[in-house]
């Protein structure tokens, strides 16, 4: 998924791509049955930046983004495309079509379609340039091709679209949005049903998107540690409000992400980055292991106080005989197996016939084998 290059290494795009708008939107509000859900929303996407907007769930991160979209009607506000530019618009005043030549949006939980292939699926994306009596589109083929490659799923390009996983079909319909090769990209939980491998690469696209082409790219992301890597700034959004915009330096701050979520959350940066990372310590995070913690971490037990040794007499041996008496007494061990050493002061014994381990004591009193000679009885010695 390496922008500009097929799968096979080629070049995909032998012409310029889209270029890169600036979309800005001003006092955006928007009511569903009367209700605000996002009050007074200022928001900026520029050319070349990567802008994440994160947040709880219900914050309006996807309502914002819908809006700028022009998929849900703000009650008020303005929604500005260039402005200052010599290609400044009204953002409200376009029409659909022109609009949608500027903005693509991926949106959440697409319908799959039946009976197409993939290819088919992509070329949606070219809609907007082929008019409305389906005028010629000369960039049309270079343009799928180049986002079937972007978005690695050249070799599903024959495929039906119905039979592909969800992670696949998230991918096909990214493509379906780069093929529109819109200035401004919006992109609603990108990384939704991607496995790990495929999330890093589609936040790495996002990222050359911007860097390599100019485009402007608006995502809303639940993982915060995603934003941190991908974004150049970051919204933060509680209850429909902006409480933050910044650099994730600025934003994502232990303090504020705590209030915020509602539970404790450390901000570090990482060493390999140096980006913002984030941990949210619930009530079991110091569940590991005593090998995962550092001496003297949370939940370690202090240690026990040695326990002075005791005194002996110092006429006493070190290691004293037992009686002559207890000597006599005691049976003599079997000999062990050279081939099963044994330890003589922490033993647990060879295997017994069930697979379990003897003790030693039980091998020390064991009862001797019966011989199979015949017994003669002896008679004792104070018999009569």
């Amino acid at each position: 998924m390496n922008p500009g290059k097929a799968e096979s290494g080629a070049p995909v795009q032998d012409e310029p791509g889209p270029r890169g708008h600036e979309l800005a939107a001003e006092g955006v509000t928007v009511a569903y049955d009367g209700d605000d859900v996002v009050h007074g929303a200022a928001l900026r996407l520029r050319p070349g930046e990567v802008t994440a907007l994160v947040g709880p769930n219900g914050s309006g991160k996807s309502t914002l983004l819908r809006t700028l979209a022009r998929l849900q009607t703000a009650r008020s506000g303005r929604l500005e495309l260039d402005p200052g530019g010599p290609e400044a618009a009204d953002g409200l005043a376009l029409s659909a079509r022109e609009f949608a030549r500027r903005v693509a949006l991926l949106t959440q939980g697409r319908p799959t379609p039946s009976g197409l292939r993939v290819r088919d699926l992509v070329e949606f994306g070219r809609y907007p340039h082929r008019g409305r009596w389906g005028r010629p589109d000369p960039r049309g083929r270079t343009a799928v091709d180049r986002a079937l490659a972007l978005t690695g799923v050249t070799e599903l390009a024959e495929r039906e679209a119905d039979h592909l996983s969800g992670g696949q079909l998230q991918r096909v319909w990214l493509a379906s949005c780069l093929a529109q090769e819109t200035g401004v990209l919006l992109l609603d939980e990108p990384t939704t049903y991607l496995d790990l491998r495929y999330q890093i690469e589609l936040l790495d696209l996002v990222r050359d998107l911007a860097d390599e082409h100019g485009i402007a790219v608006g995502v809303v992301l639940h993982d915060l540690d995603q934003a941190a890597s991908v974004a150049d700034r970051i919204a933060l959004l509680r209850a429909g409000r902006i409480v933050a915009d910044g650099t994730p330096e600025e934003v994502l701050t232990g303090d504020r992400l705590t209030e915020m979520y509602g539970i404790r959350i450390d901000v570090v940066t990482d060493p390999l980055t140096g980006r913002p990372r984030t941990r949210a310590l619930g009530r079991h995070h110091s569940r590991g292991g005593a090998g995962d913690r550092a001496p003297g971490a949370a939940g370690d037990q202090p240690p026990e106080p040695a326990r002075a040794p005791r005194a002996q007499s110092p006429e006493a041996p070190e290691h004293p005989r037992p009686p002559e008496s207890q000597e006599r007494s005691r049976t003599p061990e079997a000999p062990q197996s050279p081939q099963s050493p044994q330890d003589p002061l922490n033993s647990r014994g060879p295997q017994g016939p069930w697979g379990t381990q003897t003790s030693r004591v039980q091998q020390e009193t064991r009862i001797p084998p019966v011989s199979h000679t015949p017994h003669t009885p002896q008679t004792s010695q104070n018999s009569p």
